[in-house]
């Protein structure tokens, strides 16, 4: 009996790290968004400090400050998004051993906190792609 119960554990351990490398990966990401956005607030703060002192363009100051604000708040859309994925999949884990625990079947929650760690993941990823063309779509690089 007591070894049933070891290999049932042993079993969801084993269902469990797949989802734990999937955490690892959403860790990186968010790595690289919080990176994005600090760059985001020291530009803001840049622009800040130049904005009313002499020879500075008040109107290009305004239209940058504007899309920093913007990239900010897509950012952080992205953070929240990969932080509630990340969420979602410990959640995840937890229910696999709250299944090998019970006799209950809930694969049906599992299944959905899964799809649902999915779409998060994805709408962060598009939010980090439309961060990336608000970055890039003023510039002009020169021969």
């Amino acid at each position: 009996m007591l070894v049933d119960r070891i290999d049932t554990i042993a079993h969801a351990i084993q269902l469990a790290v797949t989802p734990v490398f999937l955490l690892t990966g959403v860790g990186a990401m968010l790595s690289v968004m919080a990176a994005r956005l600090a760059r985001i607030i020291d530009r803001g703060r840049v622009l800040h400090d130049r904005y009313g002192k002499p020879g500075a363009v008040t109107a290009e100051i305004d239209e940058e400050l504007a899309v920093i604000t913007l990239r900010m708040r897509v950012v952080n859309t992205a953070i929240t998004l990969c932080t509630l994925c990340a969420l979602l999949i410990c959640s995840v884990v937890a229910v696999i051993f709250l299944d090998t625990l019970t006799t209950t079947d809930i694969g049906t929650p599992i299944a959905s906190l899964f799809v649902g760690a999915m779409a998060c993941l994805i709408a962060a990823l598009l939010a980090f792609l439309l961060e990336i063309y608000l970055a890039t779509a003023k510039i002009k690089l020169r021969r």
